[in-house]
């Protein structure tokens, strides 16, 4: 019996409905931003965000953390899988501020299709995944997201406990580095335009934030808990403009393109539009003090996989956990690629390349 037959069998209309979705995200995305006169995104390089699969099957699943928070995801199958034998699987984290519609759904298929079981998952705070209050940011709790996403799948029949790898984008690289040193049941991990999120908000790009800088952000973070807890509103912080004008940077045009834009912009059900990309103040201080690549080495033998593109803002971070990290390990450079065109630019993507390495290392 294929995965196919079983998905007809117990869970068709589920697996029918997230298809459903799936394949209306471009439509409605197309039909809204029409509507509101938006900017032209920059679609080059088969930008697919949106991206649906004619020969994968999708069903929404949910599943406790270690602290009994429910996580979401969506799990991804070729629809000729084998249902009576046991496959490699690979957990999926989306960009930091960003839910599985952003770019994890695009990878989760494309493996999909090469032989996997895949599973996206909204991290917790985020999209469908519990926690309150929503966007907030809580390190630890993420890395358990991965850990509770391997037991769920760990469980399933059709998935081989043994074989199950992760892949973590943009902020989620750490965040699968950081679930990798202390869970060994991962046994591939690989990152795609990786955030360290400790040094990003520690020290910004290029080291440029001084400590005075920081200082001030986090008295500023520890004023705003007096007014959240007497009743006073939550204040949000970060994440991408809404709007661009003459002294925009160019780091926030590359996102603005992508979460701004039908390329990209998603709103999960119940989340405000100008709030998707934007932790809250006073938690996003809890970034500095997480630091994913202290213990790096220790994932080895396991092997990792470090992809970034040579133009990205942030290499910096790929480069130094391949530098930290214990063999055997590779830092895969993809020229002429950012950050962002990483996230969805099918012919920048090197699919062949993140095959291979979880065939590899899962087989």
């Amino acid at each position: 019996m294929t995965i196919k037959d079983i998905a007809r069998r117990d869970f068709l209309k589920t697996a029918g409905s997230g298809m459903a979705v799936l394949g209306s995200l471009s439509i409605a995305a197309s039909a809204t931003f029409a509507a509101e006169n938006k900017p032209v995104p920059d679609m080059s390089n088969n930008a697919d965000n949106f991206y649906r699969s004619a020969t994968v099957i999708t069903r929404k699943v949910s599943f406790s953390n270690q602290y009994q928070m429910q996580v979401v995801g969506d799990l991804f199958m070729p629809e000729d899988l084998n249902g009576n034998a046991r496959h490699p699987a690979i957990i999926i984290g989306h960009p930091m501020g960003a839910v599985k519609e952003q770019s994890s759904n695009l990878y989760a298929q494309k493996l999909a299709e090469q032989g996997f079981v895949t599973l996206a998952i909204d991290q917790s705070y985020w999209g469908e995944s519990a926690g309150q209050p929503r966007n907030a940011v809580a390190p630890d709790i993420y890395a358990e997201a991965f850990s509770a996403a391997l037991d769920y799948l760990g469980s399933q029949l059709f998935v081989d406990r043994e074989r199950i790898g992760v892949l973590g984008i943009c902020g989620s690289g750490s965040f699968v580095i950081s679930a990798a040193k202390i869970d060994p049941r991962m046994k591939a991990i690989a990152t795609v335009s990786m955030y360290d999120m400790g040094a990003a908000n520690r020290d910004a790009l290029n080291h440029s934030q001084t400590l005075e800088q920081r200082q001030q952000i986090i008295a500023a973070a520890a004023q705003q808990r007096y007014v959240e807890f007497t009743g006073g509103a939550i204040k949000y912080t970060g994440g991408t403009v809404h709007q661009l004008d003459a002294n925009t940077h160019r780091i926030q045009r590359e996102f603005y393109d992508f979460y701004r834009t039908e390329r990209g912009e998603f709103t999960p059900a119940g989340s405000s539009r100008e709030l998707t990309t934007q932790p809250t103040l006073t938690s996003n201080v809890k970034f500095m003090n997480f630091y994913p690549f202290n213990d790096i080495e220790s994932i080895s033998p396991r092997p990792m996989l470090f992809i970034t593109g040579d133009q990205a803002h942030s290499r910096e971070f790929s480069e130094e956990a391949y530098r930290l990290a214990a063999q055997p390990k590779e830092l895969l450079m993809i020229p002429g690629a950012g950050h962002v065109d990483l996230y969805d630019r099918v012919k920048l993507i090197p699919w062949e390349k993140l095959q291979a390495f979880f065939h590899k290392s899962l087989a």
